[in-house]
Parts: C-alpha cells; sequence; structure tokens
C-alpha cells in the first residue's frame, strides 16, 4: 500500500514546476509527511493522557491541525466544502501555516523539545508547491498513511531511505546525503553500540548511522527505563545544510525515534581545545564530508590546520570521544599517504593519541556517484597504536548503481576483525615498522602475488625497433624467394 503512495507522489510531483529534481522531491514530500507524523504523534499522546486523566495540550492547534486543513473530513469523509484548493491553499501554506510553524523556534523552552526541532525545520523550509491543486492530491495520498504500528513505520522508514538512496544518487556526490547502509551496519557490528552510551555524529546527513544504530540497539527485551534512555539520550548529531537537517530528523521520525537529538549547527564552528567532558560521546560513527575548502576562521579552531574538511572532521571527532571510546570514521584512502604537512601531522596524532586498531579498504563503487577510494579507520582513544589490522574488501565484482555492496559481501569483514584474524584479504602492520616520518599507512596487501614489473619507455622502444627489423628481414627473405 505505502509503496503504491510514494509511486502516487511521486507521479504528481513531477508535473509540480517548483520541483525540479530528486533533491526538491525528498525535501517537499518531507515536510507533508512531517506534518502527518505530528498529527498522528498528537493523536497517541492524547489518547496517553486520557487513560491517565490527565490534560493534554497539543503541539500544534487551531486552524494549524493537519486534520483542520490538510484534511478536513465531516463523518470521516473529506469535507468538499471546507478544505481550501488552488491558490487559496498555496496562500494559507505560505502566508500562515509556514510562518506558525516557524514561530516555535523562538517560543520553545529548548533546543531539545519537539518544538524547537518544528521552529528549526519550517524556519529552514520553503514550500515549492506553486499549484494547490497538485498539493491537494499529495496531501490525500499522505492523509492515507499511518505511523501508528512499527510495521507500518518499518515500512515507511524503508521507503523513505530508498528516495533518500536515489537523492544522494542524483546529487554531486553520491556520499553527500547517502552512505550505503550495509557499510554503516558493518561499521556498527564492529563498534558494538550498548544501552547507556551515547553515539555521535558531527556530519549527521540523513542521519542513517544514527538510525541503524537506533535499529541495532532497540532488540525485543528493553525494559521501559532502557527504551527511554535510546530515545532520548542515546543518539546525538549535528549537521550544517538546511536540506539534510530536515531530511535527518525526517528520517529519525520514520525509524521511531519521536525528539531527534539533532542541532542545525556547523561541527567545526567548535573550538576543539574547548571541548569539554561533559561533551564528549562514547562512540563516533561518522562519515564526513571530503574536499571543500573551509575558511581561515573555521581552521583555527584546529591545532592541525588544513582546508580539507575531512580532515577537520576527524580532530573533531578524536576531541569528542571520551576516553576509552570508540570511533569508526568513513575518510579518503589519500589520507592514509599523502605526505602534506596536514596529512602527516594528523596521521602522527591518531596513531599516538588513539588506538587505531582496524583499517577496512572500501573498493572503487562503494559509494555511487564519488569518483574517489575510501576506508573507514576503526580507533579507540586513549591509548597508542601498536598493531594495525587491515582488511582489503573485495566482492569480487565492480560496484555500481545496479550491483551495490550488500551485507554479504561484509560478512567476512566482521567475523574476521573480531580476532583480526590474518587472511588472504587481511594482514596486520605494526606501528614500528612504519616510516617514523610520514606514518605512511598505504594499503598494500602483501598476501597478493608481486606483479611483474613495467618497462621503461627505452625498453618498449628498443623492442619495437628490434621487432621492425626482424619483420624488415622476413621481408626481404621472401622477396627474395620470388
Amino acid at each position: 500500500m505505502y509503496e503504491n503512495a510514494f509511486n502516487s507522489i511521486e507521479k504528481a510531483l513531477r508535473a509540480e514546476e517548483g520541483i525540479a529534481n530528486e533533491l526538491d522531491y525528498v525535501e517537499q514530500t518531507s515536510w507533508v509527511l512531517f506534518l502527518k507524523y505530528l498529527h498522528d504523534l498528537e493523536g497517541e499522546r492524547r489518547d496517553r493522557a486520557e487513560l491517565d486523566g490527565d490534560d493534554y495540550t497539543p503541539i500544534i492547534d487551531g486552524q494549524y491541525r493537519w486534520d483542520q486543513w490538510a484534511a478536513p473530513k465531516v463523518n470521516g469523509e473529506f469535507d468538499h466544502n471546507t478544505a481550501r484548493i488552488g491558490d487559496d491553499l498555496v496562500a494559507f501554506v505560505d502566508g500562515e501555516l509556514f510562518p506558525y510553524l516557524a514561530s516555535f523556534r523562538q517560543s520553545a523552552t529548548s533546543a531539545s523539545t519537539i518544538e524547537y526541532k518544528i521552529g528549526e525545520v519550517f524556519t529552514e523550509l520553503r514550500n515549492k508547491f506553486r499549484s494547490g491543486y497538485i498539493l491537494r492530491d499529495v496531501l490525500g495520498t499522505i492523509d492515507g498513511l499511518a505511523f501508528n504500528t512499527q510495521d507500518q513505520r518499518h515500512e515507511l522508514s524503508q521507503l523513505y531511505e530508498t528516495r533518500i538512496r536515489r537523492m544522494g544518487n542524483a546529487g554531486r556526490n553520491g556520499g553527500e546525503y547517502y552512505t550505503p547502509r550495509p557499510l554503516i551496519r558493518a561499521m556498527i557490528k564492529v563498534t558494538d553500540p550498548q544501552i547507556g552510551e551515547t553515539i555521535y555524529d558531527g556530519a549527521v546527513g540523513s542521519a542513517g548511522f544514527l538510525c541503524e544504530a537506533f535499529e541495532y540497539m532497540r532488540g525485543d527485551n528493553l525494559s521501559a527505563s532502557d527504551w527511554q534512555t535510546l530515545q532520548t539520550k542515546t543518539l546525538y548529531g549535528q549537521e550544517k545544510k538546511g536540506l539534510a537537517y530536515i531530511i535527518g530528523i525526517m528520517n529519525m521520525v520514520l525509524h521511531g525515534i519521536e525528539t531527534p537529538n539533532l542541532v542545525h549547527s556547523n561541527s567545526l564552528n567548535e573550538n576543539v581545545m574547548d571541548i569539554q567532558e561533559k561533551d564528549r560521546h562514547d562512540i563516533i560513527l561518522a562519515n564526513p564530508p571530503f574536499g571543500g575548502g573551509e575558511r581561515k576562521e573555521v581552521q583555527q579552531n584546529f591545532p592541525i590546520r588544513t582546508g580539507e574538511t575531512a580532515y577537520l572532521f576527524l580532530q573533531h571527532f578524536i576531541r569528542k570521544l571520551r576516553a576509552g571510546g570508540r570511533g569508526a570514521v568513513v575518510i579518503k584512502n589519500t589520507f592514509l599517504s599523502n605526505t602534506d604537512n596536514a596529512s602527516v601531522a594528523l596521521r602522527k596524532e591518531l596513531l599516538e593519541n588513539c588506538n587505531l586498531n582496524t583499517i577496512l579498504d572500501c573498493p572503487q563503487g562503494t559509494f555511487q556517484g564519488a569518483g574517489v577510494k575510501t576506508v573507514v579507520l576503526f580507533f579507540e582513544k586513549g591509548a597508542p597504536t601498536r598493531d594495525i589490522w587491515v582488511y582489503q574488501l573485495d566482492p569480487g565484482r565492480s560496484l555500481g548503481k545496479t550491483n551495490p555492496l550488500n551485507d554479504a559481501d561484509l560478512a567476512e569483514f566482521v567475523e574476521l576483525q573480531a580476532t583480526k584474524a590474518d587472511s588472504p584479504k587481511s594482514w596486520t602492520i605494526n606501528k614500528g615498522d612504519l616510516d617514523e616520518d610520514t606514518f605512511d599507512l598505504s594499503v598494500k596487501n602483501p598476501n597478493t602475488p608481486e606483479e611483474a614489473p613495467l618497462r621503461t619507455p627505452e625498453e618498449i622502444i628498443a623492442d619495437m625497433l628490434t621487432r621492425d627489423a626482424e619483420t624488415a628481414k622476413i621481408l626481404e627473405d621472401i622477396r627474395g624467394m620470388l
């Protein structure tokens, strides 16, 4: 049912002139879904309060309630007489609904409340529907979606994830919005988060790491106290970009996290030397953006100054970890071998202040739309590195949009990582064997047979000349026989 609903929404949006691409599609679907989710959540809270004999004060009230403007009904049937449509609907959304919801940002009691999240979302968002008739069709379809059971939310979350993946593939950098979920799940299995620990992603994107960590930790046997801890005191994230922040909020909501602890902020604006113990976390899971070119004033927040965004994030993550904390961070594989001062200094800091216990070398095509190879760094804070276990992931096929990474591809890595066993795809590097000047960590599998060295240009030319001479002699011999 939900698949048909999403397809119907997509078909309607193709005719909407204000929506141009996959990014617009996910953004505009998100705010409508979000308001329907809030309406259902308010219904649950109202029912719970009645059972407990308590009064309930709605978050969204009056004409701004979903059942007043989006889907007014009489006796359970859509009320065509009171429903806004066409230009009237667009004018209400732009001129009244969005400003009302954006005002929650100022009136909320704290940034951790659902009211503040609503204000943040609708301060960032702009309605891109130009046709009130198309918007009315979309509202009608989404009104038929229910968020009441875990199965319903799971199906909706899977469909939403599919749209996020397509959006990531359509963007300039496939990894900007979408990290392959099999890779995320493998990183979570290795770090093995437990109830009572906090998890942080300072470049949260579509919140894939936090959503998958929630799924990993929720289980079927959690006590009420553990469930409350998982819901409210476990998953934390920050995101700089407005669209990604909104998508991250919606993705967490669809996975069953009622009030996501996401902050709309650039993590790199925080001076890492000012991070205190209360700001630290037990686990870091992240795929920070690379490239970029941060401003000089941002670089001042870090002891190793560089314009490479991923290097700044890695410094941020190291300092956001508690002593004994565990990190799993995706980064370009060039980090392992670059010889510039920042790369060398950052490798040295990582090796000396953390136990870099594992490097997962990912094949080309792991990230759709990204033209670089990546590695995942697994480390623990508080003790220097001694041995580094390296696993070279080789799924035995070329990865692409129609042949993406899957969980089976990473099963051997997860299994071997537990004991850090050597295999044809894995080996161990001793820190004492590294070059003390460069700390080069280049991935070169010692179990792979040595390839024959390439010939020099001089050798190739000499060989060609020899063959030409042999050919000329043969032709002369043939001529002599004629």
